[in-house]
């Protein structure tokens, strides 16, 4: 018998494939660490049942291992291919413990990344993640202004240190043992086929085992899970989502976008109509102001007891019309953008700004050019992130104001210039535009109420608070002690509060104006702040403001319950002007169109559904459907395990809009052509009839 303290015997166990192992199970610890860590910090509010929660860490530590082995295999190719006389030398160790020292740093910082990320987004990484990737400089500067950087890089060195020094020293012997050729090939290729058996086992399309969408995430990998929304950034529609006969589906369309108003004009493949309206009424100016992450949760007068707008809510209930039941399309403002400029459903996959087909698709700046006005956009942020800059140069936008453009702005933080200095730029181009006598559609795109949350010192007031204020702690101490400046406060409420008296700024400023009288402003934020909610499209979280305003339609201030969606801006806004024009729109007028067939298109991630009569339906990757119901207002939807006849209308229905959606833009068929320009020409005057609503 082998006595076990026989250094033969210890060399054995710590081999360079023991060392190998002990890399893997790091991985699945840390790993299972930091699922343990998520699900206590951000698990669902309700209580899963242990046989859920014991369900979920069960299918992580399946992902987990497969990931692991995955990640070791290159360590395993390189124990094979180096021979037993190079494996001891000096340069091979040095290399073999740089390695180790370099990914144990950047998986540490990705761990950290992951938290950071789930308590954003409440999921692992998405194509989020993926889109971050490319645009290093707002991200970045983010994470370095948001985030303690240089403490989690100081915890990452250290950690990686500590790994490789504990690793190398009980590992020392396996320098020293030499390993046959055949055996480290046959190690490497059995390991290799052991993990292509088990990535089999596992579903790129994420974990769906709870009805729960965050038990959900909690059980994915989030190294899987960037895996996952890297591959469907561009999908196959028709070869993920269910989708019917065409014509059926062409047909089903045709019929939600129905109107009296409307007059289709193309073949049965096309939702191209004509609008009717008054060639005579004035072509009012428009200006959106399309707000960066100003959800309803914030707003007194959509519900909450201690508001975070005051000046908006005294605007939109004494001047305006305030809509107070829309939902954005999805949580990025890329869906806010293709929403409210382009009103067109939000497909899985990239948005159809970042597609590579959107050189001519409908908007509501083609729709307005061809009725003869001038369009400018105005963006704090760099035109080139999102591929914002050439969506608007290329689809009806005349000029592109971006961060760039202004010379000395007040402030800033790296996503952009604040939100009052991109006001007071386009008070100034709203009024050389109202001066040449022609119509303008002006549009907005803010950044300020965006991590890290930076404003302008001196705006807003500090909000009493009844806790102590903490004393600094060692890291602050040390940044002073070497004379760096205490970093400001930052919020999400404090950046809320400055968005909102920004705007009460800007239209303290526009009533002053001469074009104030003859334009419709109107108020709309991309998305909501946070995402929430335990369902697959957490619909709670997408409630959205919607205010219009301006004396030339508003001659009274009202409130709207309506059902509405980002996709109904702008011919909501087209129908307040009045005049007849062309559309390949999919959203609705919430003034004019039948109230019946309200409804609201979204997504999340690689799902997209549909809310319409308290009833949501979800489709989602290899075909699948759920269905939910309930009032988001009131509570979470709840899943509904068998559909009635409604449900399955609502399917269809859903089905058809998203596969005509795919259908017209891969044929790069949203679009009208050739548009002749209107024989009636309209004044930019309001003397006459305008279109109010009273």
């Amino acid at each position: 018998m082998t006595n076990s303290t026989d250094p033969k015997s210890s060399a054995e166990k710590k081999s360079r494939y023991a060392f190998a192992g002990f890399f893997t199970a790091t991985l699945v610890a840390l790993w299972f660490l930091l699922r343990l860590i998520i699900f206590f910090k951000f698990g669902p509010k309700h209580s899963p049942s242990v046989g859920t929660v014991i369900e979920s860490f069960l299918i992580g530590l399946h992902q987990d291992i497969a990931m692991a082995l995955v990640m070791t295999l290159p360590l395993l190719f390189w124990f094979w291919i180096l021979r037993n006389r190079s494996f001891e030398k000096r340069w091979s160790r040095v290399l073999l413990i740089a390695g180790m020292f370099l990914f144990w740093a950047v998986q540490i910082f990705i761990l950290f990344t992951e938290f950071y990320f789930f308590d954003e987004f409440q999921s692992r990484f998405t194509t989020v993640a993926v889109d971050y990737l490319i645009y290093p400089t707002e991200v970045f500067g983010n994470i370095r202004d948001s985030y303690p950087l240089y403490r989690i890089i100081a915890i990452c060195v250290v950690a990686s240190a500590a790994w490789v020094y504990f690793a190398f020293r009980y590992f020392r012997p396996m320098w020293h043992k030499p390993v046959s050729a055949g055996k480290r090939f046959l190690v490497f290729a059995g390991t290799f086929i052991v993990t292509i058996g088990i990535l089999f086992t596992i579903n790129l399309q994420g974990t769906h085992f709870s009805q729960d969408r965050v038990m959900n995430e909690v059980a994915d990998n989030g190294s899987l899970a960037f895996i996952a929304a890297a591959w469907t950034h561009n999908l196959d529609y028709s070869a993920f989502y269910d989708t019917i006969p065409r014509d059926k589906a062409y047909a089903r369309v045709r019929k939600m976008l129905t109107s009296p108003q409307a007059e289709f004009v193309g073949g049965v493949h096309s939702i191209r109509r004509k609008i009717a309206g008054d060639p005579n009424r004035p072509k009012l100016n428009v200006v959106i102001l399309l707000e960066e992450s100003l959800g309803s949760e914030f707003w007194g007068c959509l519900g909450r007891t201690n508001s975070l707008t005051p000046n908006m809510d005294k605007i939109a209930t004494e001047d305006g019309l305030l809509f107070t039941n829309i939902y954005a399309c999805g949580n990025r403002t890329v869906r806010g953008f293709e929403g409210v400029f382009s009103s067109f459903p939000p497909l899985p996959g990239d948005s159809i700004v970042k597609r590579d087909r959107s050189e001519n698709v409908e908007s509501i700046a083609r729709v307005l050019k061809r009725d003869g006005y001038n369009t400018l956009f105005l963006y704090g942020g760099r035109g080139l992130f999102d591929g914002m800059r050439s969506y608007a140069e290329r689809n009806g936008w005349d000029r592109f104001i971006e961060e760039k453009d202004f010379d000395h702005p007040t402030f800033k933080t790296i996503w952009g210039v604040c939100d009052e200095d991109l006001y007071k730029r386009s008070i100034e181009e709203f009024r050389k535009l109202n001066e040449t006598g022609k119509p303008f559609l002006g549009t907005l795109l803010t950044v300020s109420n965006h991590k890290p949350y930076d404003i302008p010192a001196g705006r807003i007031p500090e909000l009493p608070t009844r806790r102590k204020p903490k004393p600094p702690g060692l890291w602050k101490r040390f940044r002073t002690s070497l004379g760096f400046p205490p970093k400001p406060k930052s919020s999400r409420s404090r950046a809320v509060r400055y968005t909102d008296w920004a705007l009460g700024q800007f239209f303290a400023a526009a009533k002053k104006e001469a074009f104030w009288t003859n334009t419709i402003f109107v108020v709309v934020a991309d998305h909501g702040a946070r995402v929430y909610g335990s369902q697959e499209i957490p619909i709670f979280s997408y409630e959205i403001p919607l205010v219009i305003l301006g004396p030339a339609v508003v001659k009274e201030p009202k409130q709207l319950g309506m059902l509405g969606n980002s996709l109904d801006v702008s011919p909501t806004i087209l129908g307040l002007i009045g005049r007849p024009y062309e559309t390949m729109f999919f959203g609705r007028d919430l003034f004019h169109d039948p109230p019946a067939g309200a409804h609201a298109l979204l997504n999340h991630n690689r799902d997209i559904g549909m809310f319409a009569d308290n009833r949501m339906v979800v489709l989602g990757l290899q075909k699948t459907v759920k269905y939910y119901a309930g009032d988001p207002k009131v509570t979470d939807l709840k899943p509904v395990e068998k559909p009635t006849p409604e449900y399955l209308e609502l399917q269809k229905n859903a089905t058809a809009i998203y596969q005509v959606a795919d259908d017209l833009y891969m044929h790069r068929l949203y679009r009208i052509d050739g548009m002749p320009e209107p024989q009636s020409s309209g004044t930019n005057n309001v003397s006459a009839s305008a279109a109010p609503v009273k």
